[in-house]
């Protein structure tokens, strides 16, 4: 089959995953036509209309900005079919019925284009049941596309071929999720649950009848199985809650139906407090109830054995938390197996289960180990995938216990160990993970769209990473030459969370000098989120405490000159953003020539929450932007959104939100997949040089909106202080921002230059370091990691 372009999507059912699906599909510029059954009244579109309408509400936001939810076409199976004829790939996404799934098939196959992919993105039905009921025409066309909930946000997506797919519209499918929505995608077997949920979903009912086992509460259980054990905040307990309940037991019962002879079929079951619980409509999150629930503002967890709420908050025990601190895998392994205590008892048991079930599925559920470890690590959100733990904690040690565990009659599954383990010493290898069917290490996909991930992400004995030659470093940054790329230089902060302090402004300096005279630009990159969380608020503690106040007015007059370099530099400087790029780090990302940025980068000027207000240049590019905006005209009208960004610290949830506010500039790049920022970022700079590349032009002076713009401020100010939006301290800080931004104490209209806001806010910065209130806010920011507001 000939390589199809994906333009046009129809989705299939404006259920919760469908609209999602759509919504997504929106967000990377995909034109979407989204599909449900005609309302019985009213507007035959009525149905979809009101999920679009719903897709603005949600939280987390499912588009990344609201006007993108407007963009998708609402259409009905009663009037709208030839649309369908225009897509090349439809996705159907409606309840999991085999018989209301194949009549659809039926319904849309005259409609469909010669060359359109057809995809289910069933959690857990046949693929094979499903491609049996369509036409003979399709079946070479048609696979599943499962997308993990919610899919703006989740990064797997399981492709599950069938014999009959035709292998080039698989890679060209792959491929199109990859780059364009974003993706990790991992082929799966046709077997129930597929990958990420058969093994996720094995996890947490391996977890609850061990809790039950051994007696542990639910709040104790999430304390232990989240981040102490390198899993999300939501453990296993609030997982199920967030899922929602009834969503949970729909997975269990596919495994219960199609898994009979399974060694774990004792496991697909659903306890009868979780039936309890469905049956009276407490479905978790989406109900306000269900596992958890909140009472006023306590929060109360379920006591299956007293069948009812108890007050929340019970950690684990401090002899099994000091064991989870272990760095050492191994040796944690060990301790948690050695000790008596219930809790580690419990963890091991949780463990033990899921090694042996994934060594006992493996040959059947997929074609690697890798392919299993990135599904529950994308999927799940599991820091390492369950072979990983595995390897790390060493392959001989774990499988001699797992073994000795099966013998005692430990296990409830009725298996031992598959021969295979014994024959290997680990599944992942610098040559590949391993195969069980092919008895060997096998590579990764050599799929094209992969070049464009210079550091895809890694596994547990996989080659490290090759980051390149060093071309100059100091304590915070790293100036280097990656291999696959070495004519565009790479600069990477090296500080914790990428935070700016005196030696990273040293470094960036110096890495653009370099640059200017060996290369053609400059991309700053790290290979991990975030982008920076601004300025090293903790390495100003020394100078703080002995009230040498002059060296940090040095250090924001450094930080200053340091957004100036980037600017103006000879050569461009394009910035790759992923993840937090906060304050300083985005004074940073503002004066690059070019800005790639992930579609999750979460973008904002949040100096506020400090007390302090921007004096990395942020002030001050704002302020000529908005003069260069109003062309003459009224300079306050294109400054008061920029000034409200500031006040309020508002953060873009998206990086497309972060340029309608302004913070990135409309010729800025959003990008779907942060896997492929460093080569479209390093490919900018070339496109830049190959065309001249000349700095702006620095501005001799521009226009202000001067003390009568500030005095509009802050009578809106007043408002807010009296409205009860902001405290007395908000509303001095929110006076010294528009004094800057404004210009100061000058006429409206007064000519200034870049350099006379840049001391405005030093001026002010320093003003404000020097108050009570905002030194507590700093020091409750290192504390606690969230802002005070006194």
């Amino acid at each position: 089959m000939a390589n199809v372009h994906i333009r046009r999507v129809a989705v299939l059912g404006a259920g919760v995953m469908g609209a999602q699906i759509a919504a997504h599909l929106v967000n990377a510029g995909i034109e979407t036509v989204l599909f449900d059954l005609p309302a019985k009244e009213g507007d035959a579109n009525g149905i979809v209309l009101k999920a679009i309408d719903n897709l603005k509400k949600l939280k987390p936001a499912p588009v990344m900005s609201a006007m993108r939810a407007e963009l998708i076409q609402p259409a009905n199976y009663g009037s709208d079919l030839e649309l369908l004829a225009s897509c090349d790939l439809v996705i159907e996404a409606i309840a999991e019925r085999l018989d209301w799934k194949l009549d659809l098939y039926h319904k849309i196959a005259p409609h469909l284009a010669p060359h359109a992919i057809l995809a289910t993105n069933t959690s857990g039905l046949s693929i094979q049941k499903l491609a049996d009921g369509v036409p003979g025409s399709l079946q070479s066309r048609f696979c599943g596309i499962h997308f993990f909930n919610p899919p703006r946000y989740m990064y797997l997506v399981e492709l599950i071929p069938l014999a009959k797919t035709d292998a080039a519209l698989l890679d060209n499918l792959e491929s199109f999720l990859v780059t364009r929505l974003g993706k990790g995608v991992v082929r799966a077997k046709d077997t129930p649950n597929f990958i990420g949920n058969r093994i996720g979903v094995f996890s947490m009912l391996a977890t609850i009848h061990h809790a039950e086992q051994f007696g542990i509460r639910f709040d104790v259980v999430d304390d232990l199985t989240g981040p102490r054990m390198g899993r999300p905040k939501s453990a296993t307990f609030r997982t199920a809650d967030v899922v929602g309940l009834d969503t949970f037991a729909h997975v269990v019962k596919t495994m219960t139906d199609n898994l009979q002879g399974d060694p774990w079929a004792a496991y697909y079951t659903i306890p009868g407090w979780l039936t309890a619980l469905i049956e009276k409509g407490a479905l978790g999150q989406k109900t306000k109830a269900g596992i958890y629930k909140k009472d006023g503002k306590a929060i109360l967890v379920l006591d299956p054995k007293a069948g009812d709420y108890v007050p929340s908050g019970q950690k684990g025990s401090d002899e099994v938390k000091a064991i989870l601190k272990v760095d050492d895998p191994a040796e944690k392994i060990r301790q948690l197996r050695a000790s008596n205590h219930p809790e580690a008892q419990f963890l091991w048991a949780c463990l033990r289960d899921v090694w042996h079930y994934v060594a006992t599925l493996l040959p059947t559920i997929a074609d690697s180990a890798r392919d299993i470890d990135f599904a529950i690590r994308w999927g799940f959100g599991w820091k390492q995938g369950p072979f990983e733990l595995w390897q790390a904690a060493g392959w001989k040690a774990v499988a001699e216990a797992v073994a000795a565990d099966i013998a005692a009659g430990k296990s409830m599954a009725n298996s031992t160990l598959p021969a295979w383990v014994g024959q290997v010493d680990g599944v992942h290898a610098p040559a590949g993970s391993y195969s069980v069917a092919q008895g060997k290490l096998v590579g990764r996909s050599m799929l094209p769209v992969y070049g464009r991930q210079l550091y895809p992400p890694q596994l547990v004995g996989e080659a490290e990473p090759d980051y390149g030659e060093t071309v100059f470093e100091n304590d915070s940054v790293r100036l280097w030459l990656p291999p696959a790329a070495p004519d565009v230089p790479v600069l990477t902060f090296t500080t914790k969370a990428h935070a700016i302090g005196a030696n990273v402004l040293a470094g960036v300096q110096q890495a653009i000098k370099i640059a200017e005279e060996r290369f053609q630009g400059l991309v700053i990159w790290h290979p991990d989120a975030p982008f920076s969380v601004g300025a090293d608020l903790a390495s100003m503690g020394p100078a703080f405490m002995t009230g040498d106040f002059g060296a940090i007015e040095n250090m924001v007059a450094e930080f200053q000159n340091t957004s100036m370099a980037i600017k103006y530099a000879k050569v461009p400087v394009v910035g790759a953003a992923q993840g937090y790029a906060f304050g300083g780090g985005c004074e940073f990302l503002m004066h690059c020539a070019r800005v790639v940025a992930a579609v999750e980068t979460y973008i904002g000027l949040v100096e506020v929450g400090v007390g302090l207000l921007p004096a990395g240049g942020g002030c001050k590019e704002f302020a000529l932007r908005a003069s260069r905006e109003a062309k003459g005209g009224d300079i306050l009208a294109a400054l008061k959104d920029y000034y409200m960004a500031m006040a309020m610290a508002k953060v873009g949830t998206s990086a497309e939100e972060g340029q309608q506010i302004g913070y990135l500039k409309e010729s800025d790049i959003v990008l779907f997949n942060a896997n492929e920022l460093l080569y479209v970022a390093q490919a900018q700079v070339r496109a830049l040089a190959a065309t001249g590349y000349r700095p702006p032009v620095k501005p001799k002076t521009f226009p202000v909106a001067g003390r009568a713009g500030a005095a509009t401020i802050k009578g809106q100010l007043i408002n807010m202080l009296e409205g009860g939006f902001i405290s007395k301290y908000d509303y001095h800080i929110g006076v010294q921002i528009a004094e800057v931004v404004t210009g100061g104490d000058v006429d409206a209209g007064t000519q200034v230059n870049e350099e006379w806001i840049l001391r405005l806010e030093r001026e002010r910065f320093m003003g404000l370091l020097k108050k009570g209130k905002t030194q507590e806010r700093i020091m409750y920011m290192l504390e606690n990691n969230k802002p005070l507001r006194n």
